[in-house]
C-alpha cells in the first residue's frame, strides 16, 4: 500500500471518529451545569456599566 492509501484510509476511520468525538467533547463542555453562571455573565457584559478611568475603544 501507498503512504496516500494508508492515510486516505486512516482519514476515512479514525481521523473521523476522532473529530466527532472532540466535537461531542466540546459541545457537552459547553453545555455543562457548571458554566450556566458563566454564560449568563457574558449575555450581561453589553449592559454593565463602563468603569469610570477607562478608555473607549470608538
Amino acid at each position: 500500500m501507498s503512504r496516500y492509501e494508508v492515510l486516505r484510509h486512516f482519514a476515512d476511520s479514525w481521523a473521523l471518529v476522532g473529530m466527532c468525538l472532540l466535537f461531542l467533547g466540546l459541545v457537552g463542555w459547553t453545555f455543562r451545569p457548571s458554566a450556566r453562571r458563566h454564560h449568563e455573565d457574558a449575555a450581561r457584559l453589553i449592559f454593565a456599566p463602563e468603569k469610570p478611568g477607562r478608555d473607549r475603544d470608538d
